[in-house]
């Protein structure tokens, strides 16, 4: 199990890499950047990959509707060309409210979108001729001047299987993402309920996986703080709880928020309903009180040194290749101590 962490949105980009050095130094596997509606992944990660060595660049994730996946192959390309294979092209649908709202562009046919992502982009970087006709995309296009012409990637990619990932949590996603991606990325991951949740989906996602492929990976995410104060325990589970409300409560409409159905499939249908309503109501406070105390726990590495320890070991075997941590600790020096104690002392035997 790799250890990386996530730059978040809206930091001093300068003082973060200046501070993600350090962390890289200190251990750090991966470093994951998303993209939403604000500045784009691609022109950050390029800064990384020049100021760091080793680090793995994984997005977290490119929207598949905003780029077409030539494109994407080819930003993973270069990434990978300039970092000297340290790309980890991490895409996702995102959501209706950011495609069509901030993009314009319509949101349908989210997995198969995806499942035309992986064979465009293996493709490309095989240097083949851009030749596909799939459901939503084709090329050469079957529309416009019909000059189109097949071509083949100017460059030769340092790697022709640049590894890719796939954010899901709905069933269908989940299973393709264990059908033909190399990473799974969930999101509200809880490790020991990871059978109730996603056991079915991955079980037929695997049954159809090309023997050729590696086994999948799992990236996910989590919070660390190590503590034996229960008052900072307390209040770092009170974020947890607040993120989460956000997420079940209010990311997307009532009967169309996926996160408010994952916490129901991990058991948890009655508390899904209140936060929902409290939230919506504009009872954010109340929202966030109404996540289960037990729930957030399981989602965080919060706690004494020793409980750290016990869950890292149910991340390992719930099948976790590679724990994004955001260490929660008020200052840099604090974060960098609590990081090189989760690598150097309290993580599982590889």
């Amino acid at each position: 199990m790799k250890l990386g962490m996530p730059i978040t949105y809206g930091e001093d980009f300068a003082q973060t890499i200046e501070q993600l050095v350090q962390f890289e130094n200190a251990g750090l596997e991966r470093v994951m950047i998303p993209e939403a509606y604000g500045f784009d992944a691609v022109t950050q990660m390029g800064f990384v990959a020049a100021r760091t060595s080793t680090l793995e660049l994984a997005f977290g994730i490119l929207p598949m509707f905003s780029r077409t996946p030539t494109n994407l192959a080819m930003t993973a390309a270069g990434l990978d060309y300039v970092s000297g294979g340290r790309c980890i092209l991490g895409i996702g649908a995102s959501g209706p409210q950011v495609i069509e709202g901030f993009h314009g562009v319509p949101f349908d046919s989210p997995v198969q979108r995806a499942r035309e992502h992986v064979e465009i982009c293996r493709l490309i970087w095989r240097r083949e001729r851009s030749e596909y006709i799939g459901e939503n995309y084709r090329l050469p296009s079957a529309s416009g001047t019909g000059l189109g012409k097949p071509l083949k990637l100017l460059n030769h990619p340092v790697r022709e299987r640049i590894p890719m990932a796939l954010a899901a949590i709905g069933p269908r996603n989940v299973a393709l993402a264990a059908e033909v991606f190399d990473e799974w990325q969930p999101f509200l991951f809880v490790p020991d309920l990871v059978d109730e949740a996603f056991g079915a989906a991955l079980d037929a996602g695997r049954a159809k996986r090309d023997p050729t492929l590696p086994p999948l990976g799992i990236a996910a995410q989590t919070t660390l703080l190590i503590t034996d104060d229960p008052a900072r325990e307390a209040s770092a589970l009170d974020a947890v709880r607040h993120h989460t409300a956000l997420y079940v409560g209010g990311m997307g409409a009532r009967g169309r928020n996926f996160y408010n159905t994952l916490m129901r499939r991990y058991g948890y249908a009655t508390a899904a309903e209140t936060i929902q309503d409290l939230y919506l109501a504009g009872r954010k406070v109340d929202a966030a009180q109404a996540v289960p105390i037990d729930f957030a726990r399981r989602l965080a590495l919060i706690g004494t040194a020793d409980f750290v320890r016990e869950r890292l070991e149910v991340y390992a075997k719930a099948g976790v290749s590679c724990l994004l941590v955001s260490p929660a600790a008020d200052s840099h020096s604090e974060r960098l101590q609590q990081m090189t104690t989760l690598r150097a002392r309290l993580w599982p035997e590889r």
